[in-house]
């Protein structure tokens, strides 16, 4: 999901900008340029560091800024299709939840949110299922996996990603830790105390030999 990556690339500076504090300058312009952008089409960089000129720059007629090559190290984001990934819901529209992970915002569409029928409160920004009487909420923290993706080199917080929750492990954080909870006492295990240790099982008490 995240990555760093050493990349090249020209920054104009403009004419009023050149002067002795050109690594600052260089830095400043180079994170205006890049940042928030999209890299390659598929990633998008977070922050740009360590920008250092490279030769001298160079002017074109009629422009008056100077275009200077540089490298830099860059802090990349790149969701796939089928990762699974952590946030939280920042918002409720009638069609689903939006979900916030790193930098972009993701889809939850009702059909994709649990294994029941969900009623939507959006005035009061909530989701609930008919029958499970789960619910879903702004600022509740969730776990789901990336099902469409599409990146828009434009703006790329309005990108169109997909997510589900209709999965095994996946869903609102309480959910996971409750249906864990039910796989244990189906298996017969018993809950683990505080600090994390297993407790045993206590063994069958042995019945009393007959009398011979």
């Amino acid at each position: 999901m995240y990555y760093l990556d050493h990349r090249r690339d020209v920054v104009r500076i403009p004419p009023e900008r050149l002067g002795p504090e050109l690594a600052n300058v260089l830095t400043e312009l180079a994170q205006q340029q890049f940042e928030g952008k999209l890299v390659d089409g598929q990633n998008l960089a977070v922050t740009i560091r360590e920008v250092r000129p490279i030769g001298e720059g160079h002017i074109i007629h009629g422009d008056g800024g100077v275009y200077q090559e540089v490298e830099y190290e860059a802090l990349l984001f790149r969701p796939e299709i089928q990762e699974v990934v952590e946030g939280a819901v920042v918002e409720i529209r009638k069609f689903g939840a939006f979900v916030r992970f790193g930098p972009l915002d993701g889809l939850l569409h009702v059909s994709q949110i649990m294994d029941d029928r969900v009623n939507i409160d959006e005035h009061n920004q909530r989701l609930v299922g008919v029958e499970s009487k789960k619910d879903l909420k702004v600022g509740y923290k969730v776990r789901a996996r990336v099902v469409s993706l599409s990146l828009s080199e434009i703006s790329p917080r309005d990108s169109r990603i997909g997510l589900t929750m209709r999965q095994p492990a996946l869903g609102r954080f309480e959910w996971i830790v409750d249906a864990h909870k039910r796989a244990d006492e189906k298996s017969g295990k018993r809950p683990a105390p505080a600090g994390g240790k297993k407790v045993p099982a206590k063994p069958a008490a042995k019945e009393p030999a007959a009398a011979g």
